[in-house]
């Protein structure tokens, strides 16, 4: 993306050879928690580092490409991971790949990075079967339920160190002037699909678009409704341009979410968003968020009907602007790079709990 700042500023003593699993990447599969890991490998390849990202399931890709700077190896190339991971001074992984990635990294007693998206249990456990050298969460709340996790299972490994890095969203990557579209991205059941044509059928004189998801069964109306328009997932790169450009209000009632990226994302525009109050939600949009239960359908529409109006809408948005300020995302990936370029210089020594925003360490 055109005018980037340096995500992380420094350069590396050393470079490293990083290696991270995962089953998706972007611009094919554009989810929160890829973007996620890209905006944290992307200011390691900044410092100097090679920085590849293995695939763990089939795409129509055949041939190494580069996202943002980060080197991609589909399944179809035929590449040896196993070899790559033998040479890598740090593996990282997430999601399902931590099990064989962190097995794979005590075999060749290479530092393990585990990198957590969400507070389910397989979360947790996953990472806590051994030798997880740095857990990184992407909420305080999500550590608290970490903590937790470690204090009612005895058997489990804590990790040797943790890290909290919030989703890194750089405003100017998504910043556009607020259209004029009530929006919902991912329309699938969690995230509110269901609800969201409903609330479009109710103010048939206001525009909605819908942004289907990259992932679960997307929900859209028995019939198409004139106010409503449906468009399919759009890469990272190209969202403030198609969607943000559009909305004027981004609606995230969603089910469950542990911390809720997009509605960082929107907010670098001071794009009010509506949200369902999960705790990863209320921590990410904070004083700028408008909070509904995603049960009760009136209460949206009479949250909407006043967000839209223009003096509300401008102050909302002038809370959104100055909690997009507030994320800028700087001082938690230099503290996440310089946490891998220790590990990479130990090879696997054990390290100290750090936080991203500087604290004092604490003991695992």
């Amino acid at each position: 993306m055109a005018g980037r700042p340096v995500s992380a500023p420094g350069r590396a003593a050393k470079p490293l050879r990083i290696v991270a699993r995962v089953h998706a990447m972007p611009p094919r599969h554009n989810a929160g928690a890829e973007h996620m890991l890209v905006s944290m490998l992307r200011p390691l390849v900044e410092r100097g580092h090679d920085v590849s990202v293995w695939l763990s399931r089939y795409t129509d890709d055949r041939e190494v490409y580069d996202y943002e700077g980060v080197r991609v190896v589909p399944m179809a190339a035929r590449v040896d991971f196993g070899e790559a991971a033998r040479k890598a001074n740090v593996l990282v992984s997430h999601l399902e790949n931590v099990p064989a990635t962190s097995a794979l990294a005590r075999g060749f007693s290479c530092p393990f990075v585990a990198v957590v998206h969400n507070t389910h249990r397989p979360s947790f456990r996953h990472m806590a079967a051994g030798g997880t050298a740095l857990a990184v969460y992407n909420s305080d709340w999500m550590e608290r339920e970490a903590e937790l996790y470690f204090a009612e299972v005895p058997e489990a490994i804590r990790p040797a160190s943790s890290l909290i890095v919030r989703p890194p969203v750089f405003a100017g990557d998504y910043r556009a002037a607020p259209g004029d579209c009530v929006t919902l991205i991912n329309c699938n059941e969690d995230k509110g699909g269901d609800l969201f044509w409903r609330i479009a059928a109710r103010m048939p004189h206001q525009k909605f678009l819908g942004v289907r998801g990259a992932y679960g069964v997307q929900v859209e109306p028995p019939a198409p409704l004139p106010n409503l328009e449906y468009i399919d997932h759009v890469p990272g790169d190209e969202m403030a341009e198609r969607v943000y450009s559009r909305t004027r209000v981004l609606l995230m009632p969603s089910r469950y979410e542990s911390w809720g990226r997009t509605g960082v994302e929107a907010m670098a525009s001071g794009i009010p968003v509506a949200a369902h109050p999960t705790p990863g939600l209320c921590e990410s949009l904070g004083e700028a968020g408008i909070f509904a239960d995603r049960d009760d359908l009136d209460a949206w529409l009479v949250t909407l009907e006043r967000l839209l109006k223009p003096a509300e809408w401008r102050a909302a948005s002038k809370r959104a602007k100055a909690r997009s300020k507030a994320l800028d995302p700087t001082a938690e990936l230099t503290a996440w790079c310089d946490a891998i370029e220790e590990l990479g210089g130990s090879r696997g020594v054990r390290g100290t709990n750090r936080r991203a925003t500087g604290a004092v360490p604490r003991a695992a």
